[in-house]
């Protein structure tokens, strides 16, 4: 039912006589269970939830039609948060004759989502188009650069020991700064095929799913978040060394999304978490160390300091900060919260003390960085 059907049917009932905005619950009851509106069952039992939980008895026409037109406005939470009619907790899970992309759908409700009224919302309101594309469109072409590099090179572990690799306009070096776009686009580039397969396996098996759920522009946007500060990170912190690796974008998601599932531990129903949880911060950790290790203890001749460990910290931050505000306000504006904003003047000052720190400190503090290649 669109919006102009709905009014149509409302100014059919006469259910606001009196012009004022609202609809009395009794009388949206008997609406509901009279009419054969073409409504989801969960969407019916959110309505109704609605209904109920107002203190006055009475529905706001203006929530009411935003909640068939698929919007969600920060009261709709509270409403059912506060509502005397509890949401069936097992429904999708005993959903019948589902094929194999609805499954899939579901899985991903119940891994990413903490709230039975939000798996329902996600799960019969998720449409196939558009597909996640940015995080396998990143993978894919983090697949092919390595596989073009490691073609030219003729190396496919430990590239960075090749005199060639640094060469790549796509890795970040201290000693070009100057080109912006490196604080990106090391991204592309990997240590070799260990690191390319952590990163891929990663983006796909979490970053997939919170793009089903949150979307295309939330997600990119906290991946090249984590990858930005991941550069300039590195370049605060460990002047004299290069960065490669989507690790900062990564370590992004990662973090964001155990961050979530820990302050939601109750509501999150994915099987064995606790195994998985001690699983990914092991993985990670061992990665950080291997990293730490490559930095100071090569274990071949290099020309110059190996990249740095630092972007996998700071990505983790970010994942912490804004990623989390993000997977905390599913379905709502971001611009509504306050802690958004919060995150955003703390982020933008970092970014401006960066570049600052990249125009001036260099010189005044007298760094000596390896000659560019």
């Amino acid at each position: 039912m669109d919006r102009s059907s709905l009014l149509q049917l409302i100014q059919e009932q006469q259910l606001d006589p009196e012009h004022t905005g609202f609809i009395g619950a009794d009388t949206f009851t008997g609406l509901v269970h009279s009419h054969e509106l073409p409504l989801d069952p969960a969407k019916l039992d959110m309505l109704v939830a609605l209904a109920q939980s107002n203190e006055r008895g009475q529905v706001c026409y203006q929530e009411l039609v935003d909640l068939i037109s698929s919007k969600r406005s920060s009261s709709f939470k509270r409403a059912i948060a506060n509502g005397q009619r509890a949401l069936p907790r097992d429904g999708l899970l005993d959903e019948p004759g589902l094929g194999v992309y609805k499954r899939f759908v579901r899985y991903v409700a119940y891994e990413i989502l903490p709230r039975e009224v939000d798996r329902h919302w996600y799960f019969y309101r998720h449409r196939s188009c558009p597909p996640p594309v940015f995080m396998a469109s990143v993978t894919l072409a983090q697949i092919i650069v390595f596989l073009c590099y490691g073609a030219r090179l003729n190396k496919w572990v430990l590239q960075t020991y090749h005199p060639e690799y640094m060469k790549s306009p796509l890795v970040y070096h201290p000693g070009h700064r100057a080109r912006a776009w490196r604080f990106l686009t090391y991204m592309f580039m990997h240590v070799g095929l260990e690191q390319l397969g952590f990163n891929a396996l990663l983006q796909l098996m979490i970053g997939v799913p919170l793009e089903m759920v949150h979307g295309l522009l939330r997600i990119s946007l906290l991946y090249l978040a984590g990858v930005l500060a991941g550069s300039l990170t590195v370049s605060i912190t460990d002047m004299r060394a290069p960065v490669v690796g989507g690790s900062g974008g990564v370590y992004a998601l990662c973090s964001a999304h155990l961050a979530n599932v820990v302050m939601n531990w109750a509501g999150m129903r994915c099987p064995y978490k606790l195994l998985r949880m001690v699983l990914a911060l092991v993985c990670m950790s061992s990665e950080v160390g291997r990293a730490v290790w490559l930095r100071f203890s090569p274990p071949l001749p290099a020309s110059g300091p190996q990249p740095s460990f630092m972007a996998h910290l700071a990505g983790a931050v970010v994942g912490v900060s804004m990623g989390l505000t993000i997977l905390r306000s599913y379905e709502e504006r971001l611009q509504d919260q306050c802690g958004w904003w919060v995150v955003l003047l703390a982020y933008g000052t970092f970014l401006l003390f960066a570049i600052f720190w990249n125009i001036f400190a260099y010189d005044l503090l007298g760094a000596h960085i390896p000659p560019p290649p």
